[in-house]
């Protein structure tokens, strides 16, 4: 190509297509300029032309349908729970008692599941007891476990066959035996805490560290009573059939719902309150050492000794309702402190009773449950246990000198209860030379109740001994602590 600018042709050419460009872009520049002007003309003017109508302009809010608002949450209340309690027609008689106890018909919904009819219900029981019902056949349902019961799978299906009753307002469906005591005010505060929207499945272990092997550290001991959400446990009626017949190897019916929870993937949430109770003997050290949480539920009472002394099981209980009635957040909490003039430890179980003892003991020993028990396998030792305890002293001098509940009342004018504990047991004859807990015969202990006391980190309430000029009687102060106080002497 040739590429000689002094080449006419292409000189003439390119001059021609240069005017060109140029005409056609002065062709397309003017009409441009002139619509832009009459926009700008228009624009500053626009509020005076009557002839363009007004625009209105709404916000998001305004085209946005109006939602109602919302109620304000309602915290759950004994009201939204449902209790299915296990129990057997042969025993109903004498452990219905125990239900009475804790049960408060017009206030809580729940249905007692029987195996069959029983024969002569009392009359008037069914205005203080539970609906009764018959559990579903299981003759179906595999069981081979040796020596055991078959009666575990119709008690583990209580919780689908409570479902299918299809109540309304459930949040929380919890399941308990006839030989279970609940304190429902300390069951509520508890499950306050969780989200019955989601699944949780909330319980507590044996006490004994071999039910635990032989069973599982993951599994809810049913006696002790456990809680299942309501979302969880539409799950589990959906498929608890199914899941029962994989596992008819297992022992009891907790087994199976732990067995179930495992295929739903949900794990144990433990709440220490639930007191499955594998112990014989005397819970006195258990619950004189109560670990700082809730009292929530006490089982095998037909197994242990009565909570209080030369009376029946039935009767020490119901003792117990007067403290629980006045101040259910506080029942069975320890407080330690210290006779500092006569270097006596002492230590309080709210509602319950008060040890006194000789010497200085510190709280790290105090909070350790003594061994007034033995463990569910009768051959095994102290450390078969699933919590640190510690022996009963052999020494009498170190022998507690121990004062039960004996009554309460609440004070109006100072918002105070009153409570008084007296000693039943004679202690054995003491040698050293300090002064001796005998003279005292009464022990009161005054405390404002606290509604809100779990609504914070959980700590150990205090208490001081008082001053008093009452002839054989210690009069001690409990409530939380003060600021900077500590358990020391």
């Amino acid at each position: 190509m040739n590429n000689n600018p002094k080449d006419p042709d292409q000189f003439y050419s390119s001059r021609s297509f240069s005017k060109l460009m140029v005409f056609l872009l002065l062709l397309i520049s003017i009409p441009y300029l002139f619509y832009s002007l009459r926009f700008i003309t228009h624009s500053n003017h626009c509020d005076q032309n009557p002839n363009i109508p007004t625009i209105h302009t709404t916000s998001l809010s305004e085209k946005q349908p109006q939602i109602p608002t919302p109620k304000p949450f309602e915290q759950t209340n004994i009201s939204h729970i449902v209790f299915g309690i296990g129990a057997s027609s042969n025993l109903w008689k004498q452990r219905k008692e125990y239900v009475k106890l804790w049960w408060k018909p017009n206030q809580m919904r729940g249905v007692v599941w029987l195996e069959q009819n029983v024969t002569k219900p009392d009359p008037g029981d069914e205005n203080l007891l539970p609906e009764l019902r018959i559990s579903g056949n299981t003759t179906n349902f595999k069981y081979s476990y040796p020596k055991g019961s078959r009666s575990a799978i119709r008690i583990s299906r209580i919780v689908s066959e409570t479902v299918r009753l299809r109540l309304k307002d459930v949040r929380w469906f919890v399941m308990g035996d006839d030989d279970t005591f609940f304190v429902t005010e300390n069951l509520v505060r508890v499950l306050q805490k969780y989200d019955h929207n989601q699944f949780y499945y909330i319980g507590s272990s044996s006490e004994t560290h071999l039910q635990n092997i032989y069973h599982s550290y993951n599994m809810a001991y049913g006696g002790g009573g456990f809680a299942i959400s309501y979302g969880l446990a539409v799950a589990l009626e959906k498929m608890q059939d199914r899941c029962i017949q994989r596992y008819a190897g297992l022992y009891g019916s907790d087994d199976r719902i732990h067995a179930c929870m495992a295929e739903l993937g949900v794990p144990l949430t433990v709440e220490k309150g639930f007191h499955q109770c594998d112990v014989y003997g005397n819970l006195f050290g258990l619950l004189t050492a109560h670990p700082v949480t809730p009292l929530i539920s006490l089982h095998h009472l037909d197994v242990v000794e009565p909570i209080f002394p030369n009376v029946t099981q039935a009767q020490a209980l119901k003792r117990l309702t007067q403290p629980m009635d006045l101040d259910s957040a506080g029942l069975m909490q320890q407080s330690i402190c210290y006779d500092e003039a006569r270097k006596w430890t002492v230590s309080v179980s709210w509602g319950y009773a008060v040890q006194i003892f000789r010497g200085i003991f510190s709280a790290r020993e105090m909070e350790m449950p003594a061994r007034t028990f033995q463990n569910w396998y009768r051959r095994a030792d102290s450390t078969s246990f699933t919590f640190n305890t510690r022996p009963i002293t052999r020494n009498s001098c170190q022998i507690p000198f121990v004062y039960y509940f004996s009554y309460a009342v609440y004070n109006e004018d100072t918002h105070q209860t009153a409570t008084r504990y007296v000693r039943v047991e004679s202690n054995p004859e003491c040698k050293w030379r300090m002064e001796d807990p005998t003279q005292i015969e009464v022990v009161e202990v005054y405390k404002k109740p606290n509604p809100n006391l779990w609504d914070k980190s959980p700590r150990r309430n205090c208490c001081r001994v008082k001053p008093t000029k009452k002839k054989g009687t210690m009069v001690i102060d409990v409530g939380e602590c003060r600021e900077g106080e500590v358990v020391e002497l």
